[in-house]
């Protein structure tokens, strides 16, 4: 906020000081022109805000319906949402979007719930595909190891035939999470570091700094 108010202070005094020239200085075009600019950039920045209000609403109405039993805040998934939008290509929004859709497979706890978040990003950076779809690859497998292996594997995921006895003992015998951890770590290290090394990139430091004017639109949406 500090950021957004400098810079609107910044623009009082810029525009204070120079708009009585400017304008006189314009053809009836030109005000034409300067007037739809700005109508234009009034949209963008409503949008913007529209979109964030969106993404957090959808949020709030899976962690009531779900009961919060994933055991996080719509803070932390805020604030962890932020946290990669500012290391990944991918903006805090879709991100949210990401949140929302793993929070639906309620077997998936605040133990192991950041971490699947981490893979949703890598997968989707590593296959080039959309995060809502790798929210749902890793949300079903998550949620059912035993089944959820078999459609891991269609995309590629490997797992030994050690991993897969002990994946299906552990689900047996009632600890579904150490289930749910080897299949992350399996994850990791087949897609591990992908969105963040993407984020290192020029392509990847042009996207961030995108983002960051984007967040700047929505703050004054």
């Amino acid at each position: 906020k500090g950021k957004v108010t400098g810079a609107l202070d910044g623009l009082k005094s810029v525009f204070g000081e120079a708009t009585g020239t400017m304008l006189g200085q314009l053809s009836a075009s030109g005000l034409r022109d300067l007037g739809q600019g700005i109508i234009t950039v009034g949209k963008d920045i409503a949008g913007s805000a529209l979109d964030a209000e969106k993404a957090q609403a959808q949020l709030n109405a899976v962690l009531a319906s779900t009961g919060g039993v994933a055991g996080m805040t719509a803070d932390e998934l805020n604030q962890l949402a932020e946290a990669y939008a500012g290391l990944t290509m991918f903006d805090d929004e879709a991100i949210v979007g990401a949140e929302s859709v793993l929070l639906t497979f309620t077997q998936i706890g605040e133990d192991v719930f950041p971490q699947a978040l981490e893979s949703i990003l890598d997968v989707s950076q590593a296959l080039g595909q959309d995060l809502q779809t790798s929210a749902i690859q890793i949300g079903k497998a998550l949620n059912d190891p035993i089944e959820g292996m078999g459609a891991l594997k269609r995309v590629g995921v490997s797992f030994t035939e050690d991993q897969e006895n002990l994946i299906k003992s552990l689900v047996e015998s009632g600890n579904a999470m150490e289930a749910q951890k080897i299949i992350l770590a399996e994850l990791q290290k087949e897609f591990g570091g992908s969105a963040e090394a993407a984020g290192e990139t020029m392509a990847g430091q042009l996207a961030i700094l995108n983002n960051e004017f984007g967040n700047v639109k929505e703050e004054l949406g």
